[in-house]
């Protein structure tokens, strides 16, 4: 029969069996805590590295949301033309036989694509809007835009034109608002053969566009404030000269509303007597000089609000506005240096208004107001076109700004 119980040897084996199985237990137990931390650990680490991701996500989302640019938005409006000077001048100069251009270094450090023909470091004010507006890409300059590109806007901006004709002159060659107007004709025609040569398609999408017109600047700096090359000071007075532009203005925008424009952005000037280049002309004559440059633009200026009431009145279905570039400018600067240009330019034997060629830039260039001598730098453009876009303050625009412009 066999026995009850084990002999005490087997007993023994039986207990160290059992303590070398707790032994094993023990150690699966601690290696699962290790393992378990380890993929805890791991976990924690892919958890924060999510919650960064997501973070970063909704930062650039929301960065993209409020400029409405991404490579598959639509943009709010189909179409984008641009009227003016160096202002939005994106190289329509560049081939021409003028001292007003800008395709060469320092010019474009900060753009991608490098010297371009903007007068500035980096983007101009007409690029910002586009962004603004939704736009994948800049509006092509009329001198090189082909083919089904120019469905989407045209820049016809030169630098050194003016209202008037002669108007920057002194500079050399130069596209003035009434040569703009001939060349946005011959744009409205080929997008008329694109659209199967159907005029009533072709002006219904021309009406859904927005047009920006930048212009007046060089028929003070450029004509009237340079007795030394134009007579203009001597026929007018200031009153005068600031009515004959503004009529002048008021026959170049009726030929523009002839040609399907219905969303028309137009642009005051701005404290043109605070450039520094005018602050350099005027630095024997003091603030004076300053304020009675400012006070004969503001002339100009009152009656650009008036053309507005006006058109807006009796033009059908056309809408006008406003930018009071002036009030942005003084409500907005926060740059630190704001009476001198960025990069080199040449002060003697008279102030001049354009980078040196290959010249010296600064570095700190989000500090400074003015690139060169006369244009403000990217950082200041972004501001200008940023209130453009949407008004922070009721004055920054009538009767309203171009994002509400846009949705009409």
């Amino acid at each position: 029969m066999a026995p009850m119980f084990e002999p005490r040897a087997n007993m023994e084996d039986l207990e160290a069996s059992f303590l070398d199985k707790k032994k094993k237990e023990s150690t699966k137990w601690k290696e699962g805590v290790f393992y378990y931390t380890l993929c805890s650990a791991y976990a924690l680490a892919f958890c924060i590295a999510l919650t960064l991701l997501m973070l970063l996500g909704f930062l650039l989302v929301s960065n993209l949301q409020k400029y409405r640019v991404t490579e598959t938005s639509k943009p709010q409006v189909p179409c984008f033309f641009v009227f003016g000077d160096s202002i939005s001048d994106n190289g329509n100069n560049n081939d021409l036989v003028t001292m007003a251009k800008a395709n060469y270094q320092p010019y474009g450090i900060d753009f991608p694509e490098g010297p371009t023909g903007r007068f500035t470091n980096g983007r101009n004010l007409v690029d910002v809007i586009a962004e603004l507006l939704g736009f994948a890409s800049y509006i092509p300059p009329f001198a090189t835009a082909r083919g089904e590109e120019i469905v989407k806007g045209v820049n016809y901006a030169s630098g050194a034109a003016g209202i008037r004709e002669e108007s920057g002159q002194e500079q050399g060659d130069r596209i003035c608002m009434d040569r703009q107007l001939q060349n946005h004709q011959i744009t409205v025609s080929n997008i008329t053969k694109l659209l199967g040569n159907n005029e009533s398609l072709a002006t219904a999408y021309l009406n859904k566009c927005i047009y920006s017109v930048a212009i007046g600047s060089n028929d003070y700096l450029n004509n009237y404030f340079l007795p030394q090359y134009y007579p203009t000071s001597s026929i007018y007075n200031e009153e005068q000269y600031a009515t004959v532009l503004a009529q002048q203005l008021y026959q170049q925008l009726l030929t523009l509303h002839k040609l399907g424009a219905r969303k028309v952005a137009l642009f005051g000037l701005g404290l043109l007597g605070y450039t520094p280049v005018e602050l350099a002309t005027c630095s024997t004559n003091g603030s004076s000089c300053v304020e009675n440059i400012d006070n004969v633009v503001a002339l100009f200026n009152d009656r650009l609000v008036s053309l507005v009431d006006d058109f807006n009145t009796n033009l059908p279905n056309a809408t006008f506005i406003f930018i009071n570039t002036t009030q942005i400018s003084l409500n907005s600067s926060s740059a630190e240096v704001t009476d001198v240009p960025c990069c080199e330019v040449l002060r003697y034997p008279q102030p001049q208004t354009q980078c040196v060629p290959f010249g010296k830039e600064c570095s700190n260039r989000s500090e400074y107001s003015y690139w060169d001598a006369v244009h403000p730098t990217e950082v200041a453009y972004v501001v200008y076109g940023e209130r453009a876009y949407r008004a922070e303050s009721p004055i920054d625009s009538y009767p309203f700004d171009i994002e509400s412009l846009a949705q009409l």
